[in-house]
């Protein structure tokens, strides 16, 4: 077993629980990785949701990037001291995942959301010896140490800085993900973006990249639509505003894409209402609004809800660290760091609104911001 300082979630409404936990020692397809920095994603948020009542007490995180210390002797192509970035757990044999499909696993929720392996082993005791839940998107990265398979351990460029590359294997990937893997936008296309968090301004960064000539940013902080004329909004309209619709459209057909983060019932309306005849809404905000539409405002629009965008993360997020070392995709503007200690603060910071993207530093050792890019 390998002792690791991590963040409990106890109760639905509680503080996180700083305490040391006892992790088991990785099985044969799994890597045991010590953990550098990890991205907090608003899915984090459900973790405490009264649904997983009876998987607390649990571990959450699923952006963690660090180092190997330890693989299952099935793990044929990862070894000691790789660095890696965490994402999503898949399965690797279902027909979707044959089909390079990861994010539609057949099995994806119960990978991901149960906090557990899917024979409901734990993967961690706390120090009274009981289970905690230690597999939040097959790693649970708010921890020192982490454990994962090697579906879900993205190997990285050793000299990429691992500080900044967790929200890579979640919320950016997410974003980017849906403009350049579900959207596919050319050269003069248009969108708009509907929340400018983490996921929104990846988006945005994204569709700057494709060469979309119209990027609209809709958020209601000021501070996040200024951020995204920054990082390539071409116009930004207030969500709290009298006709976000309107506004959007600019008294044109519509957009040919828009994207929505938000899940807000009334918002996906709008997303889909925004849209020029063709065109494609990806929504990818969760939540427990529904989205209702009359068929007719479907006609010749198609909407549908994409999972972790469409990607396949060994390839994805080595292109998106690809990017960013060009200096064409700095996510790392959206990050704002805070210690393991501080990921209470961290949380309220998110949900307020006053900090983009959180993330946990947990080795301070990797200094590798500002030598990295071109």
């Amino acid at each position: 077993m390998t002792k690791s300082r991590s963040a409990v979630m106890r109760e639905a409404l509680g503080a996180y629980s700083v305490e040391s936990i006892d992790l088991d020692d990785p099985r044969s397809d799994e890597v045991l990785v010590r953990v550098v920095a990890a991205g907090m994603c608003h899915t984090d948020v459900f973790g405490r949701a009264p649904g997983l009542d009876g998987v607390r007490p649990l571990v959450l995180g699923h952006e963690g990037a660090g180092v190997v210390e330890a693989v299952g002797d099935n793990v044929g192509d990862l070894a000691v001291g790789d660095h890696v970035v965490l994402t999503f757990e898949s399965c690797g044999g279902c027909a979707s995942c044959r089909s390079g499909a990861p994010a539609y696993c057949a099995s994806f929720e119960a990978r991901n959301f149960g906090g557990r392996r899917t024979d409901g082993s734990t993967g961690a005791v706390d120090s009274q010896g009981a289970p905690v839940g230690a597999r939040w998107f097959g790693q649970s990265s708010f921890a020192e140490y982490a454990l994962a398979t090697a579906r879900n351990a993205v190997k990285v460029d050793a000299e990429a800085p691992l500080q900044v590359l967790g929200p890579l294997g979640c919320g950016i990937m997410t974003g980017a993900g849906a403009v350049l893997n579900e959207m596919r936008p050319t050269p003069g296309n248009s969108i708009a973006v509907f929340g400018a968090g983490a996921v929104g301004l990846a988006a945005v960064m994204a569709a700057k990249l494709a060469g979309a000539s119209d990027i609209v940013a809709i958020d209601i902080h000021e501070s996040r639509r200024a951020l995204a004329l920054e990082l390539g909004a071409t116009r930004v309209v207030d969500g709290a505003g009298e006709n976000v619709l309107a506004e959007v459209a600019d008294d044109g057909p519509g957009l040919d894409f828009t994207f929505d983060t938000t899940g807000i019932g009334t918002v996906m309306a709008t997303a889909v209402g925004a849209l020029r005849r063709p065109g494609l809404c990806v929504l990818v905000g969760a939540g427990p609004d529904e989205l209702s539409v009359a068929p007719s405002a479907l006609t010749g629009r198609r909407v549908t809800f994409v999972y972790e965008g469409s990607a396949v993360p060994h390839l994805f997020i080595p292109d998106l660290i690809g990017f960013y070392r060009q200096g064409i995709f700095p996510f790392d503007r959206l990050i704002t760091k805070y210690t393991l200690d501080e990921i209470d603060r961290a949380e309220a910071d998110s949900r307020s609104g006053a900090t983009v993207k959180p993330v946990l530093v947990l080795d301070d050792d990797f200094h590798f911001e500002g030598t990295y890019r071109q």
